[in-house]
C-alpha cells in the first residue's frame, strides 16, 4: 500500500500499519475476557466505522459473546455537530445485558458519552467502551473515557480502517493521517 495516498480533496499520509493495530485488538479481547468472560456480553458495533475492528475483535474473543449493530450520527464532513441522532438502534434487547459498545475512534466522546446513558436508561446491567483508536486531547468536558483502547493518538483527522472522509477511504487496511 501507498505511503502517500489521495481521498477526494485532501492527501493523506500512512500513520499506523495493519500490523501494529491487530496486536492492540488482540490485548482488548484478553482484557474483555478477563473482565467479562462468564457474562456473555452483547456488543454492539456502531456503524459505519466500527464494522472492521469488531470484525476482527469478534474473532479474537475466545468466550460466549452476541454481536448487534446500530448507527449513530454526529459527525459531518470532519466535524461533529453536537447532536447524536440514532438511524437504527440495536437489533438486540440491552435490558438486563452486559453490553460493550466498539467503536472505531473516540474523538471528542460525545457519542458514547450519550450511548452509555441511553442503554443504561434501556436496563442495561452495565455498559462498557472498546474503541480501536482515541484520541484523549479531543475529549470534551464531562465525556467518560473508553475502558479498553486499543491506541491513543493525537488530535488529528484520519482515514481507513472503518474511518472514513465523507463516504471514502474505510476499506484502506492502514491508517492514514491527513497531509495537508
Amino acid at each position: 500500500m501507498e505511503n502517500v495516498i489521495q481521498v477526494r480533496d485532501h492527501l493523506f499520509e500512512k500513520y499506523i500499519s495493519e500490523e501494529q493495530i491487530i496486536p492492540e485488538i488482540r490485548r482488548i479481547a484478553r482484557e474483555i475476557e478477563e473482565d467479562l468472560g462468564d457474562k456473555n456480553p452483547l456488543f454492539i458495533c456502531i456503524l459505519n466505522g466500527a464494522f472492521m475492528f469488531a470484525s476482527d475483535l469478534s474473532k479474537e474473543i475466545n468466550m460466549a459473546h452476541e454481536m448487534t449493530f446500530a448507527k449513530y450520527s454526529s459527525y459531518q464532513g470532519m466535524q461533529s455537530t453536537g447532536i447524536l441522532k440514532e438511524i437504527m438502534g440495536p437489533q438486540a434487547q440491552v435490558k438486563g445485558r452486559y453490553v460493550v459498545i466498539l467503536e472505531d475512534l473516540i474523538d471528542t466522546g460525545f457519542t458514547v458519552t450519550q450511548l452509555r446513558k441511553i442503554y443504561k436508561d434501556q436496563g442495561a446491567k452495565e455498559v462498557r467502551v472498546a474503541s480501536m483508536l482515541s484520541k484523549p486531547d479531543a475529549l470534551i468536558e464531562g465525556a467518560l473515557e473508553p475502558e479498553y483502547i486499543g491506541l491513543e493518538i493525537p488530535n488529528d483527522f484520519i482515514v481507513g480502517r472503518g474511518l472514513d472522509y465523507n463516504g471514502v477511504g474505510r476499506m484502506l487496511r492502514d491508517i492514514y493521517i491527513i497531509k495537508e
